[in-house]
Formats: structure tokens, C-alpha cells, sequence
């Protein structure tokens, strides 16, 4: 139990040796409550700094037990003066004056003013602990509008905006005490460590790109946000197969699923990447299971798969691209030829500035492998050609593994000497050597699409 300024001894309570104790007495502050009257005072004299004094338990003892020489600086003084409006501080760590018979109207008018004066501080303090509700919504706004032009930037640039981003979030996280604010601003951040996620498996960072995903699952778990969750979860996934894990990518996207209060986009994502992991194991029937599932279409929506979009959406083209890749770990490729095919097709339908470059790159490689696999080299240079158009930083690890890919093929023993094989393995060789995963990030294992 915490015990006033006044000790006990005897039985009997002693006589304040300070004007400061018989104050924190007759207002009833033990060192706890007094503390927060002095921050709170020094936070409307000076603004919230780091700077402004403070004072400790036993420097608190001095002061109500008559033990300090001199006076404390003068910012403290300042604060214990607008505690107790009328009192100088001298007078306030002097002894207490003798009572006479007007001192306790006075006192029951200072308490009156000082109660009605507290009660005016904390709702400032309240209003100062909170942020304005624009700032998020420009915050949410800028988030938004990142994931919706993902497709058309450069990794780096993603990366770079991204983390811009996450320390502005973090910087008004720190100013706002509003449960909601909190709330949102987690969600908020926990979609621009996704991004940045992203952002640095795109550059070749995978162990960098597994730590962030598992920040934006921390945050979609601890703002109980599904969405985030699963989207985390389904990153963590195919990070995990480009990894040579496959068995722990499939153990992650069916946990994703597993999930309450996603939509059907994220559940077409997760199946998609099953798929993959499943075709990973050649667990061939699994793998085409999941691949159905992944075209089933409902109406479920979620607030981040179909509100937001962009990069945390899974367009047709992109699952089309995603399942060509499937149908030739499996083998199939025929089948990937006609999901590369769609891919491209379903593509050319959007907007110029809706066109995503990973996907048109990334299904004219699978193109072209599937070609390969039926001995068809013209098909195969002729599939390729919107990969050459793919400006050197918009090279992500996609479309670099699966390029790569392709030269291993053509490194076959059938294929030295002949000309059209090996003036493409050159071009590709140059392709990848320029991409920012092999300029900035570590070596790739090309695991993701080894078949």
C-alpha cells in the first residue's frame, strides 16, 4: 500500500517539515500521484520533451522531508509553481506556515481552482496523446497507393518507399494513446512490412524477405487482421519452396487456409501456392487438386485482398502464371502452355498502366520452356521476346529464375554448337547478370522452378 507523505510513528502522524508535504497531504498525493501531476504540469509548460524534469521516489522524500539545500533548478520550480498557483517555490520547500483561521477557505478555494485546472490539463493531455483521424486516412491513402503501383516500379524503389513509410507510421504510433488509432496504425504497418517483404525477395534477399514476412504475420496476429495474417503466411510459403523447403511452404499456405475472414482472392492465392508445393513434393494429384480450387470463384471479399488490392491481390493473369509454372514442375507442358498462353492473353485485356511486367515476363519464360520441352527452339526464341523488353531494375527474382531456367535447358548436351541455342543462352546469361537479385542480393538456389 503506498503511504502519504506523512509517516507514521507512535500512533500519531507527524507534522509536515515542508509547505510541498502538508500540500501533497491535503490533496492526497502519495509520490505515484504526485508524479503524474508534475509530468503532466511540465508537459503543458514545455511540450512533451524528453527533456523536461522529472522526479524520483527518494528525490521525492527529500523535498516533503525538509532534506534539499537550496532550491531545484529553475524548470522544476516553474512546474511546482503551477501546481500550486500562490506559493513560490521558496515558500513551497520551506517549512509550513502556522494556520490561522482564513487558511482553510482559502485552501478550499485553491483546491476548487487546482481540481477545475487538472480536470482542463488532463483533457488537453488526452487530446495531445491522439492523432487527427487525416493523418491516417493519408497514411492509409499512401499504403494503398503503394500496393496498387507495385506492378510498375522497380523493386529497390518498392523497398525504399516501403520502409519511407513504415517509420512515418511508427513516428505517429509513438504521438497517439487512442486504442482505435493504435489499432489501425499496427494494421498499417503490418501491410508495409508485407510490402517490404516483397519487396527484398523480388531483390534475391530471402532471408531478409522470410524476417519481414513474419513481422506482417506478428502484426495481422496481434491486431487479430486475418487478412495480414494469411497474406504473411502465404509470402512465408512460396519464400519457403524458393528455399528448398517445400514441405514447410505447404504447411504454411494450408494454415493460411485455415483461417477465418478472408476472401475468395486470398484463398486463389494460397491454393496457388500449394499447388506449387505440392508439384515441389510430386505429389502430382495434390497439385492438381489445388490447382482447381485455386480457380473456384465466390463472393467472399476481404479488406485486404479486394480492398487494397494491387500487389496483395492475385489478378487471373497472375494465377494463370502461377499454375503455367505448376504444369511444368509437373511435367505437363502442354498444360503450361496453355496457362502461359492465358496468362498473356487475359493480360492484354487491362489498362497499359494495369499491365504488370512480372507477369508478361515471367509467363513468356514458362512459354518458352514448355516449348523447349517439345524440342520447338524457333517456338522457344520466338516466346521470349517480351523478356529482352524488361528494363534491367524491373528484373525481379520471378522472372530471373525463370529465365535462368531456360539457359540451363539449353545447355544440353543436344543443343552445343548449334547457333539459335547458344546465341540465347547468351542473352540470357547477360539478362540475368544485369538483374538487381544478382547485383544487390545474395546467389538464388533457381529452386522454385528446377524440374
Amino acid at each position: 500500500m503506498e503511504r502519504g507523505t506523512a509517516e507514521l510513528g507512535g500512533g500519531m502522524r507527524s507534522e509536515p517539515r515542508t509547505l510541498l508535504a502538508k500540500l501533497c497531504d491535503r490533496d492526497n498525493l502519495s509520490y505515484r500521484r504526485f508524479e503524474e501531476r508534475f509530468i503532466r504540469t511540465g508537459v503543458r509548460l514545455f511540450g512533451n520533451s524528453p527533456n523536461n524534469p522529472t522526479c524520483g521516489e527518494t528525490q521525492f522524500r527529500r523535498w516533503t522531508g525538509g532534506k534539499l539545500t537550496g532550491l531545484p533548478g529553475p524548470e522544476t520550480c516553474q512546474i511546482l509553481e503551477a501546481m500550486w498557483p500562490g506559493h513560490t517555490a521558496e515558500q513551497i520547500f520551506a517549512a509550513p506556515p502556522a494556520d490561522d483561521p482564513q487558511v482553510s477557505a482559502l485552501d478550499l478555494e485553491e483546491r476548487v481552482l487546482m481540481t477545475a485546472r487538472e480536470a482542463h490539463d488532463g483533457a488537453d493531455a488526452t487530446a495531445a496523446a491522439s492523432i487527427s483521424d487525416n493523418t491516417i486516412d493519408e497514411l492509409r491513402d499512401q499504403v494503398v497507393s503503394l500496393a496498387r503501383r507495385y506492378h510498375a516500379l522497380p523493386a529497390a524503389k518498392s523497398y525504399e518507399t516501403a520502409e519511407t513509410l513504415r517509420q512515418e507510421i511508427e513516428r505517429h504510433r509513438d504521438r497517439t494513446q487512442v486504442p482505435i488509432q493504435q489499432q489501425t496504425l499496427m494494421i498499417l504497418n503490418g501491410q508495409t512490412a508485407a510490402l517490404l517483404a516483397v519487396a527484398a525477395f523480388d531483390l534475391g534477399y530471402f532471408p531478409s524477405a522470410r524476417t519481414l514476412a513474419r513481422a506482417a504475420a506478428v502484426y495481422g496476429e496481434s491486431t487479430r487482421f486475418a487478412p495480414l495474417q494469411a497474406y504473411a503466411d502465404g509470402t512465408l510459403a512460396y519464400i519457403a519452396y524458393h528455399s528448398d523447403e517445400a514441405s514447410e511452404a505447404l504447411a504454411k499456405a494450408q494454415r493460411a487456409l485455415s483461417y477465418g475472414g478472408i476472401g475468395d482472392i486470398a484463398r486463389r492465392r494460397l491454393h496457388a501456392v500449394a499447388a506449387r508445393a505440392h508439384a515441389h513434393l510430386g505429389d502430382i494429384a495434390s497439385a492438381h487438386r489445388a490447382i482447381q480450387m485455386s480457380m473456384e470463384t465466390g463472393k467472399a471479399r476481404d479488406e485486404l485482398h479486394d480492398e487494397v488490392g494491387g500487389e496483395f491481390g492475385f489478378s487471373e493473369e497472375r494465377l494463370a502464371m502461377s499454375n503455367s509454372t505448376t504444369a511444368l514442375l509437373m511435367g505437363d507442358a502442354g498444360q503450361a502452355e496453355v496457362e502461359a498462353n492465358r496468362a498473356m492473353l487475359l493480360l492484354g485485356m487491362r489498362a497499359q498502366d494495369d499491365q504488370s511486367t512480372h507477369v508478361r515476363a515471367g509467363a513468356a519464360a514458362d512459354l518458352a520452356y514448355a516449348r523447349l520441352l517439345t524440342n520447338d527452339v524457333d517456338g522457344a526464341a520466338d516466346a521470349l521476346t517480351p523478356i529482352w523488353e524488361v528494363p534491367a531494375e524491373q528484373r525481379k527474382t520471378g522472372i530471373v529464375v525463370r529465365a535462368a531456367r531456360v539457359g540451363r535447358y539449353l545447355a544440353r548436351p543436344q543443343y552445343h554448337g548449334a547457333r539459335l541455342p547458344g546465341d540465347l543462352r547468351e542473352q540470357i546469361e547477360e539478362f540475368t547478370r544485369v538483374s538487381p537479385p544478382y547485383r544487390l542480393g545474395p546467389s538464388l538456389a533457381f529452386l522454385a522452378i528446377e524440374s
